[in-house]
């Protein structure tokens, strides 16, 4: 397998087509707005630069990596040649379902199409399609070029060939893998949803500061980023999102916490925002 294309050029979709190019694929990346395209583009520029000014990569690999990505704003050409298709758009199912129907009459029959999703249902996504014995979820971590692991879920469908080849190409992008067998949130999403819920009632309770929970949970449990970081880092809309679902579908221990919906409500969303927990703006 040598072509990828990845669907959505935010910031997980832009971190793996980065990846997928700087360790040996030719890399297409599709989004509909041509300004989200153009930001990619320069996001993984700088990313690139400042490996490779770190002595991470090679002014050679930078160069390599960065001559192997098109960005197309067109779908249909976009995955003209694809081996394997990622979508890396919304966490939404009906969004999710919309365009996996497209891909599946756009792709070519052999195409395997993977999802980014760090809690939907892959088998929900492929009954939608002619192929659901291609169709697999892949979980990748932000950032992308960093996080080593990828959840790769298998749907009731998803044949033992699709998964075999999805574990051929994490290991070719460097990474470790797990399969799971596909249950709302998987492995990672149900555990870290938790632990930051669980951070945001503790915050809104006043039993420490933001700061003080992170730096409780860095250094008395060893974890590399504290909670309120990490959920700055991937969006407190998309942590609000997951929980919603896993509350409709596992439970009362994942109902949101208040903090975090009002947070939202807000547009404190995180990172992307300029402010979450924390406030960004001020950097």
């Amino acid at each position: 397998m040598q072509k990828i294309t990845v669907v959505g050029a935010g910031i997980m979709g832009s971190g793996i087509a980065y990846t997928s190019a700087l360790n040996g694929f030719s890399v297409v990346l599709q989004d509909i707005a041509e300004a989200s395209l153009m930001k990619a583009k320069n996001e993984i520029e700088k990313i690139a630069a400042h490996s490779e000014e770190k002595g991470f990569i090679t002014i050679e690999q930078k160069e390599s990596a960065l001559k192997s990505i098109s960005y197309e704003s067109e779908l249909e050409i976009a995955v003209q040649e694809a081996e394997l298709v990622i979508e890396a758009i919304i966490e939404n199912m009906d969004v999710k379902i919309e365009l996996f129907q497209k891909l599946d009459r756009l792709c070519h029959p052999n195409t395997i199409l993977a999802t980014n999703t760090s809690s939907l249902s892959p088998t929900e996504i492929g009954a939608q399609t002619s192929r659901p014995g291609k169709v697999v979820a892949m979980h990748f971590f932000n950032p992308v070029h960093k996080m080593k692991l990828v959840e790769i879920i298998r749907g009731l469908d998803t044949s033992d060939d699709t998964v075999e080849v999805i574990k051929a190409v994490t290991e070719q992008l460097q990474k470790e893998s797990v399969e799971v067998n596909e249950f709302p949130g998987f492995v990672t999403s149900r555990m870290n949803v938790l632990i930051g819920n669980e951070a945001m009632n503790m915050l809104m309770e006043g039993v420490a500061s933001a700061e003080d929970i992170d730096k409780a949970i860095k250094l008395g449990l060893n974890h590399p980023m504290g909670p309120f970081e990490m959920g700055d880092l991937v969006g407190l809309d998309t942590r609000l999102r997951t929980l919603e679902y896993l509350y409709k579908t596992l439970g009362e221990k994942y109902r949101p916490s208040p903090l975090l919906v009002k947070y939202v409500k807000a547009g404190r969303l995180g990172k992307k925002s300029g402010k979450g927990v924390y406030d960004y703006e001020k950097e």
